[in-house]
């Protein structure tokens, strides 16, 4: 519930006050807070005289929120500190008026407008996903600090800088212009895409995945679909999360082991999210020429949809991966092409496309030459690639992974 209405009680701030993003987003982290410390939230016991959830739970985080802004704003002088002495002993005269006066006509597109602020395109993009974490999320910064395995301080910096980054560019709370959205909601969902992905697989650390940030970019996305339901690559774009995050269950084992896609028990994989999904890929790419998270997410529904790897229509994939390549070229295309020309003519036949010059030294594509070299029967060719992506790669859940598989080949 608090994830939920964070983006809410913070574009009900801005409405009000567009210039002071910084100022609202630090007074509806400290509402969120409170809320945590005294509502009757799953799994938590309320404490405090005023413990439980309220009627009006967004009311209440508003109410808060703008009172932590307001005091801030009050602190400086001893006038100041006497006005918040007033609204201590009459905070509904003071506090709850204005604040119930954000809330009396919320508008939808406060959240779209939040996310595109908060990509706005003078912030880096690892700037742009700590700040949609925060702002639009609600995650705490020791959470996103977490996740991205750094130090909180480091991560509180980033922030700030971030905030600090936005205000100077004289950015403000509204929605962008019809000229500006496509290039802005571009922005919007390859940082919606990117925390899902680092939390599909992360870069670093010991697990392979977080559950927490493939949770909140699948939300934020649904949020987004919700707000633009005829963007087709919003549509595309949640569609290839859903049916990605269906195999998650079966990419490990018992012991937190890494499960190739081809030995994973396609029984664990979860069977509503790929209905979803394929639902949303059946619909949106009828019509005009698709993007790409439209020819992604078709590609997951074929791999969603196939009994097993060898009844993969393979075929189909390359065809939508030579698409891909034409319209978004990147290292991660031509590595997931290569894969599939393997598949469709031989292991030789993809280890040439691997010797393109942008994939050179990609960690992932010497984990794919691992492979097709395996599948060759060049064990002891395989065995010191194998070995060689696992130093390249950070993630010591890939790491211990690929010295399994090389350790599984030993030595001729």
């Amino acid at each position: 519930m608090l994830r939920e209405s964070a983006p809410r009680v913070l574009g009900a701030l801005l409405r009000r006050y567009p210039q002071q993003f910084d100022d609202c987003e630090e007074a509806v982290q400290e509402a969120l807070i409170a809320a945590a410390a005294t509502w009757a939230t799953a799994g938590v016991p309320p404490t405090g005289p005023d413990a439980g959830v309220p009627p009006d739970p967004v009311g209440w985080l508003v109410t808060t929120a703008h009172r932590r802004l307001v005091d801030g704003w009050r602190s400086a002088t001893a006038r100041r500190r006497r006005e918040v002495a007033a609204a201590v002993a009459h905070p509904r005269d003071v506090l709850l008026s204005p604040a119930a006066d954000l809330v009396a006509d919320p508008d939808t597109d406060d959240v779209l407008n939040l996310m595109v602020l908060c990509c706005h395109p003078a912030l880096t993009v690892p700037s742009q996903v700590a700040l949609t974490l925060r702002a639009v999320g609600g995650l705490r910064t020791v959470q996103i600090a977490r996740s991205f395995v750094v130090p909180e301080s480091t991560m509180a910096q980033r922030i700030s800088r971030a905030k600090a980054t936005v205000r100077k560019a004289g950015a403000t709370f509204a929605a962008p212009s019809a000229d500006e959205l496509p290039a802005r909601l571009r922005s919007v969902l390859a940082v919606l895409y990117l925390i899902f992905t680092e939390g599909h697989t992360a870069t670093d650390g010991d697990l392979l995945r977080d559950p927490e940030l493939t949770s909140e970019a699948i939300r934020l996305t649904r949020i987004l679909h919700l707000l633009l339901p005829h963007e087709r690559e919003v549509a595309g774009a949640l569609a290839l999360m859903l049916l990605t995050e269906a195999r998650s269950p079966a990419r490990v084992d018992g012991d937190g082991a890494i499960v190739p896609l081809d030995e994973q028990n396609r029984s664990l994989w979860d069977r509503a999210l790929i209905a979803e999904g394929v639902e949303i890929v059946t619909r949106t790419l009828a019509g005009s020429p698709g993007g790409p998270y439209q020819f992604q997410a078709a590609i997951a529904a074929l791999h969603a949809e196939a009994p097993s790897t060898d009844e993969t229509d393979w075929r189909q994939i390359l065809a939508l991966y030579k698409v891909l390549d034409r319209v978004a070229p990147n290292p991660s295309v031509t590595i997931n092409r290569a894969v599939a020309t393997a598949m469709v003519r031989g292991p030789r036949a993809g280890l040439d496309l691997l010797d393109d010059a942008s994939v050179a030294n990609h960690p992932r594509a010497e984990m794919v030459r691992a492979h097709l070299y395996e599948r060759l029967g060049e064990t002891d060719e395989a065995r010191v690639r194998y070995l060689a992506a696992a130093q390249q790669t950070l993630s010591r859940a890939e790491q211990a992974h690929l010295r399994r598989r090389a350790a599984s080949l030993g030595r001729r």
